[in-house]
């Protein structure tokens, strides 16, 4: 949710995002990677559901023990949420290179749209990832501390750009409302199978940014020219794309 988890090595393909049955560990070669734990956890929690399943359950079909699947995880929520820290270091990195002529909007949207694209191979473990996330009541009070620390990253760009503290009104705002139009984009893309999740999010950040008009401060005309003509190339092909 808004990612939101960005998708991780563990949405990419290995075999049907369904299959969840519980081996015995007797005989299994013990998985050895936290994407190899994560993406058999994703099986077992679509096929038995995710209060059903437990710690034991998923140590047992991965062949380890329970101390090591909590050096991994610190709980089975966790297990859902991937390396959402590590992704909400890299979204942080994009903001930092951010050209300062990019206006303020532009950027919040270019990043959330990248932060969550998906290659065609990842959707169906990523579809799988969101659903828990989104519909789970267990896990509604734990996505919202990812949320608030996903909003955070948010706050800390807006208030950067517009010279004002992190926790003052606006930059709050924004991130809660970058945020709610993310997971009504995801949502939407949950809903239905054939659309695509990039276009949602994009067209969703685009009217967002229509309400936060005028507030970022001006730049040079030279540059502001520049970053005008850039956003207006940028706004037809989307909308060609979209088409």
């Amino acid at each position: 949710m808004p990612k939101l988890p960005r998708p991780t090595s563990a949405d990419r393909p290995s075999g049907d995002p369904t299959s969840g049955d519980r081996p015995h560990r007797v005989g299994r070669k013990p998985l050895t990677s936290r994407a190899e734990l994560e993406k058999l956890a994703l099986g077992l929690f679509a096929t038995h559901g995710f209060d059903e399943t437990t710690v034991d359950d998923i140590a047992a079909a991965a062949g380890i023990g329970r101390r090591t699947f909590f050096r991994y995880y610190s709980s089975k929520n966790d297990v859902v949420w991937g390396d959402f820290e590590q992704e909400l270091q890299r979204m942080r990195a994009w903001f930092a290179d951010c050209a300062p002529e990019v206006p303020l909007m532009d950027a919040l949207r270019e990043a959330i749209v990248a932060f969550n694209h998906l290659d065609a191979t990842q959707v169906p473990w990523h579809r799988q990832r969101m659903t828990l996330i989104l519909q789970v009541p267990a896990l509604q009070a734990h996505s919202t501390l990812r949320y608030a620390d996903w909003r955070a990253v948010i706050a800390e760009f807006v208030a950067r750009r517009l010279g004002r503290p992190v926790d003052a009104t606006l930059p709050q705002v924004i991130a809660y409302a970058a945020l709610g139009t993310a997971v009504a984009s995801y949502e939407q893309w949950l809903r239905d199978e054939d659309s695509d999740l990039d276009t949602l999010l994009d067209r969703a950040l685009r009217e967002l940014a229509n309400g936060f008009q005028g507030h970022e401060p001006a730049i040079a005309p030279a540059t502001a020219t520049t970053a005008t003509a850039t956003a207006t190339a940028t706004d037809d092909e989307a909308g060609t794309a979209a088409i």
